[in-house]
């Protein structure tokens, strides 16, 4: 039996009503090829600066991708099957012809999901692939893809160019040197990837290695950190570097959005007992909350946009992080209050027309009743697009129906893919901008909005608004 044939529809993703869908077509057709602005997300600068092809699908589909092998490990795959690496050094699979038919056996499993339209969109529209994958193709399509790799067009810095990125910003701890920031900047390439500021490794002093982090931080910084006030100079001395280096923002991927201001006195006390290794939850909780607001007065200081990533249980397999370690798919969705934690910070900071603090959440529930209303009225803060579950076709549009008539467009900050898979970064755009036309479309339908608005507004959710909010 000959292989189907694998065919992106031109009207995918918009709706079956024929009125709203002419609708759709025209909107994104205003939007299908403009620049790709990527404020957030997690891939290796070690990709551009050191420009090297991609090995084969595995190396560049899978192994990256907690979103593809999670629905795996789901259905009983064993992530060693698949070339995860053990922390503990243990024998995994290599032979990755024999892991790429483990997807191909499997690929059924994500029909009706993001990754299956993310991919089905990287194989055609990236590598080439015109053949559906499945347990027969595997074989071909991994040949095809090789080959497709090892052409100078599909370099990384080529792939950057054809993606049509305007900036790519990466993810880089408070004690990262930056090195393969310096690199591409010293190569003469013209991509632009700069970095975002992440403090997490030395805010939060429940991890185990916070203290070395926090001499790290003095190496890099040059400053002492046996002190809380030096703690404080040593991070704002990083983050203007950062700055140097072209980072417009931070990142703040907190156990929960609270907040609070103590005094002087009681975060010295605590610090100092940090470097102790004498604290409690307690003093890890109020320690991160004031380390908030610190990041917020500084973020007025020095200019930089305010991530803040909350309400995401990490790590929760047990099994999984002790074998594999973090960020292997087993990181899960909580409830999470932002009214009452966010308080002091918005009380203190979020009147000032300086300051951008963008804020995430995997809590569904709380758009319409939190976020929404809070945005609509502060003017420091903005929502964050749909995040990482509900980066999908449906997490989108419920997104836009629980946000937009509290929050307004002009409150939400566009679309960021917060991705390590880096050849997922168009479809991850395209499925985006698809589904706004849809929403917009519906909007024009039922007379709500005007064409020529809905035409504003669409430009402004795939390009305007995130340049404008992390300034980029």
């Amino acid at each position: 039996m000959s292989a189907k044939p694998l065919i992106l529809n031109e009207d995918r993703y918009f709706s079956s009503n024929p009125i709203e869908r002419k609708i759709a077509r025209h909107l994104y057709e205003l939007v299908k090829d403009l620049p790709l602005i990527c404020p957030h997300g997690h891939v290796n600068p070690r990709l551009f600066a050191e420009n090297k092809p991609f090995p084969d699908p595995v190396e560049l589909l899978v192994i990256p991708d907690h979103y593809l092998f999670r629905m795996l490990y789901s259905q009983g795959i064993p992530l060693e099957s698949l070339g995860i690496p053990r922390r503990d050094g243990a024998e995994v699979e290599r032979d990755h012809r024999k892991i790429w038919q483990i997807v191909a056996d499997h690929f059924y499993l994500f029909r009706g999901t993001p990754t299956g339209m993310w991919l089905k969109h990287e194989m055609h529209d990236v590598l080439g692939v015109t053949k559906r994958l499945t347990s027969e193709t595997a074989m071909e399509i991994y040949d095809q893809i090789v080959e497709t790799l090892s052409r100078p067009e599909n370099l990384p810095r080529a792939m950057f160019e054809r993606f049509n990125i305007e900036v790519l910003s990466t993810t880089d701890a408070a004690t990262d040197t930056l090195e393969y920031h310096k690199k591409i900047r010293e190569s003469g390439w013209k991509g632009r990837v700069i970095p975002a500021f992440r403090p997490d490794n030395v805010t939060d002093i429940s991890r185990p290695d916070w203290k070395a982090n926090v001499e790290k931080l003095a190496e890099v910084s040059g400053i002492d950190t046996s002190t809380y006030s030096g703690f404080l100079q040593a991070l704002e001395n990083r983050r203007q570097y950062f700055k140097e280096m072209g980072a417009t923002s931070t990142d703040h991927g907190v156990w929960t959005p609270f907040t609070v201001e103590l005094s002087r006195k009681e975060v010295e006390e605590i610090y100092e007992r940090a470097l102790r290794g004498k604290t409690t939850q307690e003093d890890a909780r109020l320690f991160t909350g004031h380390m908030l607001m610190e990041m917020a007065r500084m973020s007025i200081e020095d200019g930089l946009t305010m991530q803040i990533h909350p309400g995401s249980f990490r790590n929760h397999n047990q099994l999984i992080y002790e074998r594999f370690g973090p960020d292997k798919g087993c990181d899960i969705p909580m409830a999470t209050d932002f009214v009452h934690n966010l308080r002091p910070l918005l009380n203190k900071y979020g009147n000032d027309p300086r300051l951008t603090v963008i804020v995430f959440t995997l809590d569904e529930s709380t758009y319409s009743r939190e976020l929404a209303p809070l945005a609509g009225h502060y003017p420091a803060l903005k929502l964050g697009p749909a995040w990482w579950f509900h980066d999908s076709r449906e997490g989108m549009l419920r997104y836009r129906r629980m946000v937009t008539e509290t929050a307004g467009f002009y409150n939400t900050v566009g679309f960021n893919d917060d991705t390590r898979a880096f050849p997922s970064i168009p479809a991850r755009h395209d499925l985006a901008r698809r589904v706004d036309c849809r929403y917009l479309a519906e909007l024009v339908a039922e007379h709500v909005l005007d064409l020529d608005e809905a035409e504003e507004i669409i430009v402004d959710l795939s390009y305007n608004l995130a340049k404008r909010n992390y300034k980029l």
